[in-house]
């Protein structure tokens, strides 16, 4: 038998690694129970397409069962090629649902020229998501956002917002009727750039807010994308400590009680360390992976929960 091609086996190697990050995120975070309905929104971008195409490999073979319907909103920019997303939709045979709302023309009346339009345009469109979710009797939201996004969050909160606050990979809608997702949590921006490519997914650029470069979430990117480049593993690390808080080494008096604090009382965390020794940290690897391509892990989950990469079982179909 002859060998696979280098680059089938990289493809392969990517799908899978893929396909573990985004079962982890499932799992860890228990965002798919058996008879979910989910509503992926889809934007035209690269990761919600990916999204949409892992949960679809996931669904075939989880032990659990769950249906997808893709959402994408149509916000009436100019020149948005309508006729994209629903060919590709119609091509892989997903139940899909176009919403038309002029968000554009709303967007441009109510913001001075000059001004950037994502945090508008952001509420105008998860208001319509929400009530879209509704009308389709959709039990949870998926998003496509990715690890680098969350990361890109925190910081923006951290710089703009005076806070330590980042983008859950599961929350409560605003309206409290709906569970948010975000199964790419685990999942790195250039991994999905490689997988579009992959993929040839018929990306649509967002015309809306292409024409502002200065954006601080671009600055924030280009920030990331920096470190990761000159300082390998910063990214894993830093995304490792949004799963490790220490409240008592923070300055948070609704979190700890600093108050109360007296002497004697052994912290959970211990005691004043300016800087912790280094450690691989619990959830990455800093890139390792295993003879199969899969990222090791290096702490198992302890939730019990069904485990949506443990595959279907079997029917027994001799009557």
């Amino acid at each position: 038998m002859s060998k696979k091609p280098k680059h089938e086996l990289e493809n392969n190697k990517l799908n899978k690694r893929l396909r573990h990050a985004v079962g982890d995120a499932i799992n860890d975070f228990n965002m798919i129970e058996n008879g979910d309905k989910i509503m992926v929104c889809l934007s035209g971008g690269k990761d919600s397409y990916a999204l949409l195409d892992i949960l679809r490999q996931l669904q075939a073979s989880a032990p659990i069962e769950f249906s997808l319907v893709a959402v994408n909103l149509d916000q009436k920019q100019p020149g948005f090629p309508e006729h994209v997303l629903p060919e590709y939709l119609e091509s892989i045979g997903v139940d899909y649902k176009i919403v038309e709302e002029d968000t554009y023309s709303t967007v441009k009346r109510v913001l001075e020229e000059g001004k950037t339009t994502c945090s508008l345009c952001s509420r105008l469109r998860r208001g319509i998501l929400y009530r879209t979710a509704k009308e389709l009797g959709c039990t949870k939201i998926a998003l496509g956002h990715h690890r680098d996004d969350i990361l890109a969050t925190m910081f923006l909160n951290m710089f703009y917002g005076g806070k330590l606050k980042a983008m859950p990979p599961k929350l409560v809608s605003d309206n409290g009727e709906h569970i948010v997702i975000r199964p790419l949590a685990y999942v790195k921006e250039k991994d999905l750039i490689k997988y579009a490519e992959l993929k040839q997914f018929p990306i649509i650029p967002c015309n809306l807010c292409g024409s502002q470069p200065n954006l601080q979430r671009q600055v924030i990117g280009d920030m990331l994308k920096d470190w990761d480049k000159r300082f390998p593993g910063r990214i894993e690390s830093m995304f490792s400590a949004l799963q490790n808080v220490v409240p008592s080494h923070l300055a948070d008096t609704e979190l700890f009680d600093f108050a109360g604090l007296q002497r004697g009382q052994t912290l959970k965390h211990g005691g004043d360390l300016a800087f912790d020794r280094e450690n691989v940290p619990e959830r990455f690897s800093d890139g390792l992976e295993d003879k199969d391509g899969n990222e090791i892990k290096i702490r198992p989950s302890e939730r019990k929960v069904i485990n949506i990469l443990a595959s279907r079982p079997k029917t027994d179909c001799r009557g």
